[in-house]
């Protein structure tokens, strides 16, 4: 059956990509031995085919005796060093070995072969070099050597003095391919290498980005834990105070509804005030869990406090807010700390007016809260859980809290350094 040259060609092909696919060409090593066993086959050919050109011409001469040992020294030599791999004194042995060889070939073949097989080994020596300074030590040495075989050899097949202008020539033109070859070879070394150079800096990159992201990843789950640990802590605080706090009032009101029905009320209206306080606080935890980041501006949120302190409750509150921006941190402590004055203020000193305000005064926040309650008197004055509570927030939060009786009433000051 007749093979089909596409499926031969589609061999071939495959076979080469696997040859290539074979090095890893950002790897040095790799790279300068691919590029060995490509000059070792490139040199084979060259030898064969000078050899089996010059016996189609020539015949089986002398000639043809020494190109066959020179080009088969030379390469002899180059797959020596390609096999073993030597180093050391070997090394230099086998390299010097190969300049001679290359220089000996020029002796036994004309025109730009001799410069092509002598290129070949210089390019070899250049990957070999591994740096620009070596590889101009090669060239300022191989230049000078090329040259004199060159002039060696035309001093022996010299006949007439015709043939000093195109041996001139030649030899200019040879020497100008050596300089050319060693730029063209140094430029694209130089531009493998810095391609080497990056791809390092990339992969280091890259493994430094997936550390960062692992790390990323731990620092925000040790956040959202830490987040939840204070929601927690701030639902068990304040949520379970204000219900603690309404049992409290209620168990008291059911005590004295007959002896003093408006006492009674006024613990019933404050412990019905503490319960929508805990109802919003707890609504607030439950949307900082669930991820929901929209909340009220400030100045609408402590005005739907007041709202809600005053509706239905019999109370008055007039206020003085300015619209400030704070942080979601001041934010949440400030609407914490109006409901608790509040609080504190029916549930301990029976007051029926509140004052609040909130301004920027140089440079600071200033909540104050004041009441026409009862008061505390001096030396009566005990920090219960909720001012306590407060206090160590505010410090938390670089601000500080003052509270106190005057003539009158209750007061409470809340210092806060201003947002930047």
């Amino acid at each position: 059956m007749k093979k089909n040259p596409k499926t031969n060609e589609n061999a071939f092909r495959a076979y080469f990509l696997r040859l290539f696919d074979k090095y890893d060409l950002r790897n040095e090593r790799q790279f300068n031995y691919f590029w060995k066993c490509l000059i070792f086959i490139t040199l084979v050919i060259v030898v064969t085919t000078l050899a089996l050109g010059h016996i189609h011409t020539f015949g089986l001469d002398g000639m043809f005796v020494l190109l066959l040992c020179f080009g088969g020294a030379l390469v002899l030599t180059d797959g020596l060093k390609l096999l073993l791999a030597p180093k050391g004194k070997a090394r230099v042995l086998l390299y010097a070995l190969e300049a001679v060889f290359a220089c000996s070939f020029m002796f036994v073949t004309k025109g730009g072969a001799a410069t092509f097989v002598y290129t070949l080994v210089l390019t070899e020596l250049y990957f070999s070099a591994e740096r620009t300074r070596p590889s101009m030590i090669l060239f300022s040495v191989a230049v000078p050597l090329y040259v004199a075989s060159f002039l060696i050899r035309g001093f022996f097949l010299f006949e007439t003095f015709k043939e000093l202008l195109p041996f001139l020539t030649d030899l200019i033109s040879s020497v100008f391919t050596l300089i050319l070859h060693f730029v063209v070879v140094q430029v694209g070394l130089a531009f493998y290498r810095q391609f080497l150079r990056l791809d390092k800096a990339l992969t280091q990159l890259d493994e430094s980005k997936k550390e960062l992201e692992k790390a990323y990843a731990v620092v925000a789950e040790v956040t959202a834990l830490e987040e939840r640990q204070r929601i927690a802590k701030e639902i068990h605080d304040t949520a379970g105070h204000s219900i603690t706090t309404v049992i409290m009032q209620t168990e008291a009101a059911k005590l004295i509804v007959e002896s003093n029905p408006k006492e009674a009320k006024s613990k019933i209206v404050a412990a019905n005030l503490q319960a929508k306080h805990a109802l919003e606080e707890l609504r607030d935890s439950v949307h900082l869990l669930s991820g929901q980041n929209e909340r009220q501006t400030l100045k609408a949120a402590l005005e739907a406090i007041i709202h809600e302190s005053t509706d239905g409750t019999g109370i008055t509150v007039r206020s003085n807010v300015e619209d400030i921006v704070v942080s979601p941190a001041k934010h949440r402590f400030l609407c914490n700390s109006l409901k608790e004055g509040v609080s504190n203020g029916l549930r301990h000193g029976n007051a029926t007016a509140f004052w609040f305000e909130l301004k920027t005064e140089n440079g600071a926040l200033k909540f104050l809260l004041s009441d026409n309650g009862t008061g505390v008197k001096k030396g009566e004055w005990k920090t219960g859980f909720g001012l306590s509570s407060m206090q160590s927030r505010a410090r938390s939060l670089g601000g500080e809290v003052a509270f106190g009786t005057e003539e009158e009433g209750f007061e409470l000051t809340i210092t806060l350094p201003e947002d930047k």
